[in-house]
């Protein structure tokens, strides 16, 4: 009996195996230190440019040229979630859910009808809300791991008061367009020549009218070349230093380059500017306590013992000060009963800017989820700032922050890429 049951078995192998070759769903194209890069990956990445690009009008360079770009953009992507892995870093369901209903109210859209965009634009919800996730580790990644090699020092910001004050606090906006032909982290001279021989010949090629998108796309070692290069609005001083003092003065669709960095040679676009804008400061003076969610303390147990706290503090049986000392995990703010001081409410966390914002003085709000864990947010006062020397000082030192953290985040960026074991597999191996 045993043996006709085993050749039973054996007779529906074969013959399952001769109805069937085995289909090669995916395969590893990149090994990347303790990581892989997928073939689908690549495969779903170049597709979401192409989709861009014919929704912006935007012509591409050769696939090749498409399929190295997104190799490269997605080794990065994944040094960094490997790197957040073991640094623990982790975004839960309710916080990732909270962050796209932020997203959908800032473009006034219902949920329902960011769903039907997001499946329009020929993805599916669970893949957006994944790379959404994806986009708020590798945001605490960098956050984490470039802000200390930050430094501002006292003249800096003084110089750049000297500066806004000259410019009676109207800046100028850029919208620029960049391509970096890199070299590597310590250059021989034969390096260098050919990196300024290439950017020489790309500039050409724009001069000549060329397409700088289509450029950036094919020939740029920038983290933006994706995007053609378009490296966005930025305020001139919060902009990297050796753009700052290329672009000043320059006017639309001006060419500049190349520049020379220890990344390599720049060269920039003006692909735009817009002009003087004078914005009136609201500045708001609030406190919270924050509770995050850990292996032991679940989102609904935080949830539920800032509920607590405020039902305590609005009858009367406890002060807010005091459970901020005793429970908050902001040690800057909890030492002075979760105050926060005067600032302007953008500074915040969009999350809780917009929970501010909302707020009546000295209300307190329900418990608010951001990337940092859950808030009870209590607005003290608001004032329209004028321009007093503290403001000046603030708003100083965040737009060298700014610029500062965009810099240091490409040099980061370059190092754990260079010192990354990168393996990238042949086609025809796989």
């Amino acid at each position: 009996m045993k043996l006709i049951v085993v050749s039973l078995f054996v007779a529906v192998l074969f013959s399952t195996s001769a109805k069937a070759a085995p289909e090669m769903l995916d395969s590893v194209a990149v090994i990347v230190d303790q990581g892989v890069v997928l073939e689908s990956q690549i495969e779903e990445l170049v597709a979401t440019v192409k989709r861009n690009a014919i929704q912006n009008n935007q012509t591409l360079p050769s696939d090749r040229a498409l399929r190295t770009q997104a190799i490269e953009r997605l080794i990065v992507d994944s040094l960094q979630t490997q790197m957040a892995e073991r640094m623990g870093i982790q975004i839960s369901d309710p916080q990732l859910d909270q962050t796209i209903a932020n997203i959908a109210q800032n473009d006034k859209m219902t949920l329902a009808e960011l769903r039907e965009k997001i499946a329009a634009e020929g993805m599916t919800y669970e893949v957006y809300r994944e790379e959404i996730r994806k986009e708020l580790i590798v945001g605490e990644v960098r956050r984490a791991n470039v802000r200390r090699r930050i430094y501002i020092t006292p003249q800096e910001v003084n110089n750049l008061i000297k500066l806004i004050d000259e410019q009676g606090g109207q800046q100028a906006e850029y919208r620029l367009g960049h391509i970096l032909i890199a070299f590597p982290n310590e250059p021989s001279d034969d390096d260098v020549a050919k990196a300024r021989d290439t950017a020489d010949k790309v500039l050409e090629l724009l001069n000549s009218g060329s397409e700088f998108a289509k450029i950036a796309t094919a020939s740029s070692s920038a983290a933006n070349a994706l995007e053609g290069g378009d490296m966005g609005w930025m305020n001139i001083n919060s902009m990297p230093t050796l753009f700052a003092e290329a672009v000043q003065n320059r006017s639309k669709d001006e060419l500049i380059g190349p520049i020379r960095s220890g990344a390599g040679f720049h060269i920039l676009k003006v692909i735009d500017t817009r002009g003087i804008e004078k914005v009136e400061v609201v500045e708001m003076n609030s406190r919270h306590i924050l509770i995050k969610p850990s292996v032991i303390l679940s989102d609904e147990k935080a949830v539920q013992m800032l509920k607590e706290f405020r039902a305590k503090i609005l009858a009367g049986e406890a002060d807010f000060a005091t459970l901020a000392k005793e429970h908050s995990a902001d040690p800057g703010s909890a030492l002075k009963g979760g105050e926060l001081g005067w600032a302007d409410p953008n500074v915040y966390v969009p999350e809780f800017r917009d929970t501010l914002n909302a707020l009546e003085v000295n209300e307190i709000s329900q418990p608010v989820r951001s990337v940092h864990g859950w808030h009870l947010m209590q607005l003290l006062d608001k004032r329209v700032g004028d321009a007093t020397e503290k403001l000046k000082e603030d708003k100083a030192y965040q737009l060298l922050y700014q610029r500062k953290f965009s810099e240091e985040t490409d040099a980061w960026l370059r190092e754990i890429r260079a010192t990354a074991y990168i393996d990238v597999i042949p086609k025809k191996e796989r």
